[in-house]
């Protein structure tokens, strides 16, 4: 599980999933099977391992079904980037339970001259192999960058999720324009007249 996080595509299909929702905003971009399937397809490292084909065939039989549990996945996945750093005990929880209830299994694999490991579902729902493919790709950041490197936003009208996979692991904000305004911001409060 610990070559996840080495993996920046999955980790960023994590971020991806929960900012599909943003609160303060009041926007969900993952309210129908077909905004589901975008983001699937738009996500392969997270499908299960098949061939490409396979992928696109899977997510053409998607279903209402389907959308809820992975709204339901959005749900833990946002909650567990927003209390890594201030309740890691709690984020974990909420971690290996995802895992148990996708039936997540480990899986070593031998690829390209390479040992690596991969989280996988024995379940056929795509919500199942998301889960396990996000979720281990979270765990695996806490194990091996700490909690703190999952995060909100500090953008004062911002509630995005992020990863920090930085060297220096100071990241704040989620995008350069979110730490672009901040910076106006505080520019422009220390230069008006008071």
């Amino acid at each position: 599980m610990q070559n996840a996080c080495h993996n920046p595509e999955v980790v960023q299909t994590a971020v991806d999933l929960a900012n599909t929702l943003r609160p303060i905003k009041g926007e969900d971009t993952l309210e129908t099977v077909e905004q589901l399937r975008d983001f699937l397809e738009g996500h392969p490292a997270a499908l299960p391992p098949s061939s490409a084909a396979g992928r696109r065939a899977g997510t053409r039989r998607l279903t209402r079904a389907d959308l809820a549990e992975v709204r339901a996945l959005r749900e833990t996945v946002r909650e567990v980037l927003e209390r890594a750093d201030t309740d890691a005990a709690e984020a974990a929880a909420l971690l290996n339970d995802g895992l148990r209830r996708s039936r997540a299994t480990p899986v070593l694999r031998h690829e390209d001259g390479r040992w690596r490991t991969e989280v996988t579902s024995d379940s056929d729902r795509c919500s199942a192999h998301l889960a396990a493919a996000t979720l281990s790709a979270l765990a695996s950041v806490i194990v091996t960058l700490g909690p703190a490197r999952l995060g909100v936003c500090a953008g004062p009208t911002c509630r995005a999720t992020f990863v920090d996979l930085s060297r220096n692991g100071s990241k704040q904000y989620c995008t350069r324009t979110c730490a672009h305004r901040a910076s106006v911001a505080a520019y422009r409060s220390r230069h008006s007249p008071s």
